[in-house]
């Protein structure tokens, strides 16, 4: 058995994803919800200016996206957001945690979300 220190590892479910400032919800009157990412890397201001780009990218979600980024306000835990998938969508968001898992490591590859 190796003496080696072992990295403290965290429990996703205990951790508290939170959306972070330079990221909004824009709610749409057709009720639909979109992520609003500015576009302010050297590059992207760049192509805004040059080439009449947008100024941000609108990511739209469907239900249980926008559920779950308006939960990512760090109020809620990951274990938390997934009972009240399961509340309030019932069989339609089954599997609800693989699910749920998959979309928080998305959002994160993405820097949209910092941990607590």
């Amino acid at each position: 058995m190796s003496l080696a220190v072992k990295k403290k590892q965290k429990n996703l479910l205990t951790m508290t994803p939170i959306l972070k400032d330079r990221y909004e919800l824009d709610h749409a009157s057709d009720g639909t919800t979109r992520l609003v990412v500015p576009r302010d890397g050297w590059l992207e201001r760049l192509s805004v200016r040059f080439f009449n780009q947008p100024e941000s990218i609108k990511v739209r979600l469907d239900k249980l996206g926008q559920y779950v980024l308006s939960r990512c306000d760090g109020s809620m835990t990951v274990q938390e957001i997934a009972e009240r998938l399961e509340q309030d969508f019932g069989e339609s968001a089954k599997p609800i945690l693989p699910r749920l898992v998959k979309f928080l490591q998305m959002i994160e590859a993405n820097e949209w979300i910092r941990w607590e």
